[in-house]
């Protein structure tokens, strides 16, 4: 199903459970008890991306495409740390492919041969400044996110949807199957995941709910996906389409929180989605906000502050608590490297920040 099982894997999403997941509405799930976020720095390691899906703009053309530099990235850690935050957030597009030389001569200048391969240096880098690192490389094969898996506290990949969308479509589309063996592989590997769905981008709500059924049945496996975000497609220069209306959210968001067991968090992007209006829908995460640099997926929509997260939850009646980008529950042994351990054990600065939020 989905093409999964061209690249390994195997899902069996039934139809009728599928069915009754689309009738899920709000009055059908409970409020969250509590609402948590976490304070990052947004590191964009490179702009090149071998997709051109049609709602990013995120992605540069070869020849425009930027790659930051080790001084670059310590600067932006730096800061981040110095400003209380705790996660260093590494974006970029999918492995670039070919096209982007200019990328690969940067990389082999500085003493790569992959982006993989920097990006390790780069979470270094972030762990040395006295932050954790939570990558979102995209499609990743088993080599690559080996490679750099165990210098993050937590990695990263939106699935988006099952579907076959047009949005993706072009000679240089996403898979939906690519998408589900690297969330299958972070499971066999043990990593603590973060995925979601990407709401608008010409999906039907039986594919969404598909494609939270086949992100249930891997954290069934591996019991790896931490949290689930539901992100409204949002307008921009390259996407003229328009977002999902707030009814739309509102029952997406319900089904999130129906299909996945309570011990996965549901997220809501207080800066993309109408959060206040979906208090009542089950989520319990805002997600990374960082008081020092953009959104640079979402240049156009600021984050907002913190002040402002403390009247959602004033709103919702709830608390709102800071947590680390890896959920307390994996905190331990079995789902983190020795190299995370002890950044989160050491006796500075830094540890005594995470251990504090540990409580």
């Amino acid at each position: 199903m989905f093409g999964a099982d061209a690249y390994g894997v195997e899902l069996t999403i039934d139809p009728a459970t599928a069915e009754r997941l689309v009738s899920v509405g709000p009055a059908d799930v409970a409020a969250a008890s509590g609402l948590t976020f976490a304070r990052n720095v947004f590191v964009p390691l490179t702009t090149a991306c071998r997709y051109t899906c049609t709602y990013c703009t995120y992605y540069d053309p070869p020849g425009a495409a930027s790659l930051l530099s080790p001084e670059e990235i310590r600067n932006i850690c730096e800061r981040g740390a110095d400003a209380g935050c705790t996660e260093a957030l590494f974006t970029f597009g999918d492995d670039p492919d070919d096209r982007y030389t200019g990328i690969y001569e940067q990389l082999e200048t500085l003493g790569h041969d992959s982006i993989h391969s920097y990006l390790r240096e780069a979470c270094e880098i972030a762990l040395e400044c006295g932050l954790l690192p939570h990558s979102n490389p995209g499609d990743q094969t088993r080599e690559q996110m080996e490679l750099v898996a165990d210098m993050n506290a937590s990695m990263g990949v939106m699935l988006e949807t099952t579907a076959d969308v047009q949005a993706h479509g072009g000679p240089r589309s996403k898979e939906p199957g690519q998408r589900i063996a690297t969330l299958a592989i972070a499971g066999e590997l043990g990593v603590p995941f973060t995925t979601g769905i990407l709401v608008g981008i010409g999906e039907t709500a039986r594919d969404r709910a598909e494609s939270l059924l086949a992100i249930a049945e891997l954290h069934e496996r591996y019991g790896h996906i931490q949290e689930i975000i539901v992100q409204p497609v949002v307008p921009n220069e390259r996407w003229q389409e328009g977002s999902p209306d707030l009814e739309t959210m509102r029952r997406t968001t319900a089904m999130a929180r129906a299909a996945l067991p309570d011990d996965v968090s549901i997220q809501s992007p207080p800066n993309l989605a109408p959060v206040a209006d979906l208090l009542d829908c089950g989520i319990d995460d805002l997600g990374g906000v960082s008081p020092v640099t953009d959104d640079h997926i979402n240049p156009e929509y600021a984050w907002p502050a913190l002040r402002e997260l403390e009247d959602i939850a004033e709103t919702a009646g709830v608390p709102l608590s800071e947590r680390l980008p890896v959920y307390e529950e994996y905190v331990c042994s079995e789902w983190l490297s020795p190299e995370i351990e002890a950044a989160i054990d050491a006796d500075d600065e830094a540890g005594r920040r995470y251990r504090a939020l540990l409580g």
